[in-house]
């Protein structure tokens, strides 16, 4: 390994030279590991030759402190020497080149004739002081060449990790001019050889995850990113700051997986085989890729939500974010910076950094709001403007944001009755029901029960690490004859419940049903008595009745049997006999 000495060797020479034109004596500079790096005279012939007999060196490396022998071969240093009696030196002075605590030479000023040595003692102290001088210069470079490789050697580190982070890096000279990137910089601000190019970076105000947002001006482009800036104390004018980010949209869209479920879910994931459930997803193909609204009506727990996914999945959006947002769980005050967001000091309480909203979170992808019948009157007159005008404005700020994004709303309320009682605006409502679709109720679909429940019965069986066989055949007696008002989210429910009751038989049965499924709800229909009516005729509609209740296929049928307390065959019988 190259000493420090012989890094800076042609300055050591230079030195030296000064040294021996000065004194008139030759000169020899050694390297902690007694190698010549600088010599005059007939040392010069020797340089890069190891000394490791030069005894006087060894002793000022070792102790660190100067040494002068008059008369060579006889000193105590010398006794060791194996040229001590054959000597021709007349004079020697040594003295250590030190950087900090750490000897890393010795300069060594040697006579050769008497005229030399006498010239050297006439003035000794002045000349040695001048020597001592010329090791301190010496350190000095030693100590600025070591702090240029240190520096060189942080830059290396630096490049390297600025190569392997995730997040995009752009280094500023003190002109505001790029003078590094790495590559994650360069694909994001599409940068190819255009170093020395001016960047500008203007702060938005926002913040997003206690990041600030910026403004990037490059090249006449503008780009949105969210990251800091940190300053670099280098002495080199090429590295003053360092900005590291990433696009604004990544950023939001991570902060959307790490609070979204099934946020991959596409239409294929949607469980069910009914004629109702495969005409819905039909729908949902044909209307997934245009850009107007969608209003989803359905009971609770029909999987609102779960369409809304699938129809940004299977949009042209997909890449971007999905938004849900359910208006019914956040406060009516809370409700319009939840979704505009607000700026940096717009009222008591707010964040000081202020806050970016989910409208905004979802720009170029897609909003949902869940429960909008749950949202206040004053919020739907905003909402409304945001819907007509494309663009919204956070609390505090007269200053309006151009929003591109697809809104899908939800509701297990009738908006048309909400709009008689003075609840809901009519004219929100033809802007959310664009195109309107309908989610049927389980009940209407007991096809789709069996398919659900073993998907349901297989996930909570491997997450509580039970053995699942089977679904005892009488248990489809009770499960396909519930109405289940609560729909999928209660049929899930219920099977969590029924796994953890399950034994180690690892077979559903019906003694570990819920109760509710097993109880028969006589109902409390009242009859009108003052009217009379044919009885074939309330016959057949009764039967029609519970057709389409649940449905026409042979299991269906078999359930429509019991429902009206008749045998199979005497329901085919009555089919065909009303022609249903």
């Amino acid at each position: 390994m190259e000493t420090i000495l012989k890094k800076i060797q042609d300055t050591v020479i230079k030195y030296a030279n000064v040294i021996s034109e000065i004194l008139k004596v030759d000169i020899e500079i050694v390297d902690q590991n007694l190698i010549r790096i600088a010599g005059t005279g007939e040392y010069e012939k020797g340089i890069n030759q190891s000394l490791e007999d030069e005894y006087v060196y060894k002793e000022v490396l070792q102790s660190g402190k100067h040494q002068i022998i008059r008369e060579p071969g006889k000193n105590s240093i010398c006794q060791k020497c194996p040229k001590r009696f054959t000597c021709i030196e007349k004079f020697e002075a040594c003295t250590p080149i030190k950087m900090e605590d750490e000897v890393i030479g010795v300069i060594g000023l040697i006579c050769f004739h008497e005229e030399q040595r006498e010239f050297l003692l006439s003035n000794f102290d002045t000349y040695f002081s001048f020597l001592e001088q010329i090791a301190d210069f010496i350190s000095a470079k030693a100590y600025e060449k070591k702090e240029i490789e240190n520096t060189e050697t942080m830059i290396g580190v630096l490049n390297s990790i600025m190569e392997n982070l995730e997040e995009a890096i752009i280094v500023l000279d003190n002109n505001d001019c790029i003078s590094h990137t790495n590559k994650n910089a360069k694909n994001i601000l599409e940068i190819h050889d255009e170093f020395h190019h001016k960047v500008i970076l203007i702060p938005t105000g926002n913040y997003i995850l206690e990041q600030q947002e910026y403004e990037l001006i490059f090249k006449g482009k503008i780009y949105n990113l969210v990251g800091s800036i940190h300053e670099i104390h280098m002495k080199k004018n090429e590295y003053d700051r360092m900005f590291i980010f990433n696009e604004a949209r990544v950023i939001k869209s991570k902060i959307l997986d790490m609070t979204n479920l099934n946020h991959n879910l596409s239409l294929n994931k949607i469980l069910g085989e009914s004629s109702k459930l495969v005409n819905l997803k039909r729908r949902v193909l044909q209307i997934a890729k245009a850009s107007s609204t969608v209003l989803i009506t359905g009971e609770s727990g029909t999987g609102k939500e779960m369409f809304a996914r699938a129809i940004h999945n299977e949009s042209n959006r997909k890449e971007e974010a999905f938004v849900p947002i359910n208006c019914g769980a956040i406060p009516d005050t809370l409700l319009e910076s939840e979704l505009f967001g607000y700026v940096k000091g717009a009222f008591t309480g707010a964040n000081t950094n202020g806050k970016i909203g989910k409208f905004e979170f979802a720009n170029k992808g897609t909003i949902f709001l869940d429960e909008i019948g749950d949202m206040p009157i004053y919020m739907q007159v905003k909402l409304l403007r945001v819907l007509q005008e494309k663009e919204i404005m956070k609390i505090g700020s007269n200053k309006a944001i151009e929003i591109d994004v697809r809104v899908i709303a939800a509701t297990n309320k009738n908006i048309e009755e909400m709009i008689k009682d003075g609840s809901f605006r009519e004219d929100l409502y033809y802007r959310l029901n664009v195109i309107p679709i309908e989610i049927p109720p389980l009940r209407e679909r007991i096809e789709d029960i069996k398919v659900i429940t073993y998907y349901f019965a297989n996930k909570y069986a491997k997450l509580f690490q039970k053995k699942f066989i089977g679904i005892d055949r009488s248990v489809w007696t009770f499960m396909l004859s519930y109405s289940w008002p609560g729909n999928v989210r209660e049929l899930e429910n219920a099977i969590e419940f029924m796994i953890n009751m399950m034994d180690a038989s690892g077979i559903i049965i019906p003694e570990i049903l819920p109760r509710k499924l097993t109880t028969i709800d006589e109902g409390d229909q009242k009859q009108n008595k003052a009217e009379i009516f044919d009885l074939d005729q309330i016959e057949k509609d009764t039967i029609k009745r519970a057709l389409k209740m649940y449905g026409s296929t042979t299991e269906c049928k078999q359930i429509v049997a019991q429902k009206l307390g008749i045998g199979i065959a005497t329901l085919y019988r009555k089919i065909s006999k009303y022609n249903l």
